[in-house]
C-alpha cells in the first residue's frame, strides 16, 4: 500500500506515535516509540530500546498498529500492518544516525521549551534512554484517517 507524502509528513512530525499490538491473552497492549523512517511504498521503521511486551507479542503475533494524533489540528491516522522484527545487528548506520538525530532534537526542544518556562520532567529523560535494542519493520496494509469527516 501506498503513504502519500501528507500521511508521512504527518508521522515524522509527531514525537512519537502509539504502537499497539495483541498480547498472549487476546488483550491490546500500546506503548510509545519513535518512527525513524517511513517510505511512500508502504513500509514504517520503529525503534525499540527495550525487549518488553510489545517485542514479545510481535514474536507470537505480527499484527500491529501505529496511532499518530495531532490533538490541536484535531487530526491523525490509525497504520495498521504486519511487522517484521530486526535485530540489533542489522541496524544500519543510517539507521542509527536517524535515532541519534531523533534524540538530539528532542533533547533540544526540551532545553528550548524550559527555557521558556514550561517546566516538564526535571532531568531529560531522552537523555537517559539506552540504545535501541531492536527496529520494527512494518508493512503497512491500511490506512484509517481519524480526522472526523465534518471536520475536513
Amino acid at each position: 500500500m501506498q503513504i502519500s507524502q501528507d500521511v508521512i509528513n504527518f508521522l515524522t512530525n509527531q514525537g512519537f506515535v502509539i504502537v499497539s499490538t495483541i498480547d498472549a491473552k487476546g488483550y491490546a497492549h500500546s506503548a510509545c516509540k519513535d518512527i525513524i523512517k517511513v517510505k511512500v511504498e508502504g513500509k514504517v521503521f520503529l525503534l525499540d530500546v527495550y525487549h518488553a511486551e510489545t517485542y514479545k507479542n510481535l514474536v507470537h503475533n505480527p499484527h500491529v498498529s501505529i496511532t499518530a494524533v495531532n490533538e490541536h489540528k484535531f487530526s491523525g491516522y490509525c497504520l495498521k500492518g504486519k511487522a517484521r522484527l530486526v535485530s540489533k545487528e542489522e541496524l544500519t548506520a543510517d539507521i542509527l544516525k536517524a535515532w541519534e538525530d531523533k534524540i538530539a532534537g528532542r533533547l533540544a526542544q526540551r532545553l528550548l521549551r524550559n527555557i521558556h518556562e514550561e517546566k516538564g520532567h526535571k532531568a531529560h529523560p531522552e537523555a537517559l534512554l539506552p540504545d535501541p535494542k531492536y527496529m520494527i519493520e512494518i508493512d503497512i496494509e491500511e490506512i484509517v484517517d481519524l480526522t472526523p469527516k465534518n471536520i475536513k
